[in-house]
């Protein structure tokens, strides 16, 4: 029970790796805003682990001020925010990808942040502690041919991580991220291009461990960093990648 009466937000939370840091966090004590664009698949997990359900844009200005609102009328103070959301573009070359693939990759990758952190940082603040879990990827420190602007956006969630966790340490706040090698969610398909036995062993060949990250992976370091274990450390980006990028 190692995050018993604390309170947690995760982003992305109805499927893939939010679903798993969402049952851990539940299972481990804390009550979890499941939030995700999906209402119905929030609603389900929410029946499963209790807790509240909230459709959110994470785009969306007002959107995320009204999930803050929620969890902060609710619950009073909000302990662990996961930015967990985040989409792709499909792989080709850089030149290839539309302005709106580029604009909605940035919203929902990069702009999240900032939006999340602008309604719930205050909080935060006024309570002197605070632990934000950012979902970036290895894509952000190795990068993969032709998911150019994908791998930008998770380049630019670490160093918004590092410049988060030095500005909020005096305040309390410790900011983190995670850098996951694919995993099996929703995701994946859009990162192979297409799902398929010799695309799923070329992927894989890449990572030395020789297998796909899963939701139980990003659960177990997530819940680490986000609870008092991890009172110390602020500012990193932890690779749970199997040794991709070694």
């Amino acid at each position: 029970m190692r995050l018993e009466g604390k309170t947690a937000i995760v982003t992305g939370a109805a499927s893939g790796f939010g679903a798993g840091i969402a049952r851990r966090f539940a299972a481990e004590g804390a009550r979890v805003m499941v939030a995700d664009l999906n209402a119905e698949g929030a609603e389900a997990l929410t029946a499963e682990i209790g807790g509240l359900a909230q459709a959110v844009d994470v785009a969306r200005d007002a959107s995320v001020r009204a999930m803050a609102e929620k969890a902060l009328s609710e619950w009073g103070r909000v302990d662990i925010l996961v930015n967990n959301a985040g989409i792709t573009h499909l792989p080709q070359p850089m030149e290839e990808v539309s302005e709106e693939e580029f604009d909605r990759v940035f919203a929902v990758n990069a702009k999240s942040v900032y939006l999340t952190a602008r309604h719930l940082v205050p909080a935060m603040k006024a309570a002197g502690s605070g632990a934000i879990l950012n979902i970036a990827s290895t894509a952000g420190v190795s990068p993969r041919p032709r998911l150019n602007w994908y791998n930008a956006s998770k380049g630019w969630m670490i160093t918004a991580t590092r410049a988060m966790a030095v500005e909020l340490a005096p305040h309390g706040i410790r900011v983190n991220a995670l850098n996951p090698v694919a995993g099996e969610t929703p995701l994946l398909k859009s990162f192979m291009g297409e799902d398929t036995p010799e695309i799923r062993a070329k992927f894989l060949s890449t990572i030395p461990m020789g297998r796909f990250s899963t939701p139980e992976d990003m659960a177990n370091a997530a819940l680490f960093l986000c609870s008092d274990e991890a009172g110390m450390i602020t500012g990193v980006g932890l690779e749970v990648d199997g040794g991709r990028c070694i």
